[in-house]
């Protein structure tokens, strides 16, 4: 079982930038990816951007240039760096942990980003 804990939501005006940090627990195994996804009021859950225990990343085509996906050190924690925020970001952010053995996905509680124009 994998545990997600979310930090660094909440309200900042467009063209600012907050932080998004997710620290996992449990049994962590080498063979995974974390990422970020969003949803906004009355709209499916969509992915933002992934990023394997080997480092390779991948973003939603309307973030790419203003958001970075990174990893910590022990590689159980995952960064947003959101810059450039624009209304349209707003949502509740998740993370995931997913593993590539058991092919579960584990996620966060959320937390919720609002950018105010």
């Amino acid at each position: 079982q994998v545990q997600l804990v979310e930090s660094g939501g909440g309200l900042v005006q467009a063209g600012g930038s907050l932080r998004l940090s997710c620290a996992a627990s449990g049994i962590i195994f080498s063979s995974n990816s974390m990422g970020w996804y969003r949803q906004a009021p009355a709209k499916q859950r969509e992915l933002v951007a992934t990023i394997t225990n080997g480092g390779s990343t991948s973003y939603a085509d309307s973030v790419k240039g203003r958001f970075t996906i990174s990893r910590g050190n022990a590689k159980n924690t995952v960064y947003l760096q959101m810059n450039s925020l624009k209304p349209e970001d707003t949502a509740v952010y998740y993370c995931v942990y997913h593993d590539y053995i058991t092919g579960e996905n584990y996620w966060g509680q959320g937390t919720q980003v609002t950018v105010s124009s």
